[in-house]
């Protein structure tokens, strides 16, 4: 049987692999840590739960509008225009089965075969995925260690060409915690209406930040028009399993992305959509627990990935992952990940999951407990001290 070729173009995410690796390792009795997938340990908050088990009870287990339920885009409007200070209305919502079916159909809706996409590397690997899948060429933007793994304004003026047609970003940040200021986000915004080009802005973790507040590129005078937000319950609510995510945009876009999903998946599940509204609306005690902790975990992670020879660590402002430089181990990414993994218990990712720039980094999730953190720490130290 015959496949398409755009098949070849499309990557993956190296997170389920290694997952699968891990549980394999589990399964004939090695005791593995996982620090390799990006999902909170926490069970979604009760009063969420509740709401969702309640709308099946009441029958909310049909179809509903493609873009969404029209009380829950109203909901998420009111809480984008609460959390980015500046207006949206429903009809700039639409609501999807995850934040990546966001990623796949705004690229769909915008980008042609040939036009040039900016993405951030070490980033996200499905952007760069999805961009080569419609034929159009991602080109990375180099996110250094040096300038705390933002943009560099400079090299990002200097990447832009007449194919240019849209710049990713992805603040605060998957692998690096690295969050943008508000000045970068000026400068990105200016080149973006300087040179007509969409803003794909990348938001699941806002929520998740520390010791220095959540900037978003939307309340920027002129982004408005050129920007789509990517955000879902995922990562602030532990709802990973629910699949719910959704797009802030120009209504023109937003017209475009409730005809992809009538031709893609009808509607997100409606009775989840009444458990996102309850997120979103009610109390948020657990949310800041939850982000408490992980603000915990990431101070012990940091500080143990630090005290191992060979590996060094910046403080991540935002999201729950360290991203370890470890270059001076002799090791290469993909060689230090294999080592974690079979030698020393610990499943982390390679910085190439996360494209060519991340080659010398390992990244670390800190989402599980302090207890499992340091029992990695000391795995990894130890068992280094042997190579």
């Amino acid at each position: 049987m015959q496949f398409s070729d755009r098949m070849s173009l499309l990557g993956t995410e190296s997170a389920f692999e290694v997952l699968a690796k891990a549980k394999k390792l589990e399964a004939e009795g090695k005791k593995i840590v996982h620090l390799e997938i990006g999902e909170p340990d926490f069970d979604t908050p009760n009063n969420i739960c509740d709401a969702g088990v309640k709308a099946i009870q009441d029958g909310q287990t049909h179809y509903c509008p493609s873009g969404g339920l029209p009380d829950a885009r109203k909901v998420v409007a009111e809480y984008i225009s609460k959390t980015r200070n500046v207006s949206v209305g429903a009809e700039n919502v639409v609501i999807m089965p995850g934040a990546k079916p966001v990623i796949f159909n705004v690229i769909f809706a915008a980008i042609n075969a040939g036009d040039e996409v900016i993405v951030p590397n070490p980033g996200y690997p499905i952007y760069e995925s999805v961009v080569n899948y419609v034929g159009a060429k991602p080109v990375m933007m180099h996110l250094k260690e040096e300038n705390d793994f933002r943009f560099d304004t400079d090299e990002l003026k200097a990447l832009i060409t007449p194919k240019t047609k849209m710049i990713i970003i992805n603040s605060p940040q998957n692998p690096t915690g690295g969050i943008l200021t508000k000045e970068d986000l000026e400068t990105i915004c200016q080149l973006a209406v300087d040179n007509d080009l969409w803003i794909l802005t990348d938001e699941i973790y806002s929520r998740i930040v520390y010791d220095v507040p959540f900037e978003s590129i939307l309340q920027i005078p002129g982004a408005k028009e050129r920007t789509i937000i990517i955000d879902g319950m995922s990562k602030t609510y532990a709802m990973t399993g629910w699949r719910l995510g959704y797009g802030v945009m120009p209504e023109s876009m937003a017209n475009y992305q409730t005809q992809l999903a009538i031709n893609n998946f009808s509607c997100t599940a409606t009775f989840a959509q009444y458990a996102l509204m309850e997120a979103l609306t009610g109390q948020q005690n657990d949310v800041e627990m939850m982000i408490n902790e992980f603000k915990k975990r990431r101070d012990v992670i940091v500080s143990g990935l630090n005290s191992i020879d060979g590996v060094s660590c910046l403080t991540p402002l935002g999201a729950f992952y360290a991203f370890a430089n470890i270059t001076k181990t002799g090791m290469s990414s993909a060689e230090f990940a294999k080592f974690a993994m079979e030698q020393a218990g610990v499943a982390c990712l390679s910085g190439t999951a996360f494209g060519k720039y991340g080659e010398g980094y390992a990244r670390f999730s800190y989402a599980n407990s302090i207890e499992n953190i340091e029992l990695a720490i000391n795995n990894i130290k130890l068992n280094l001290a042997k190579v």
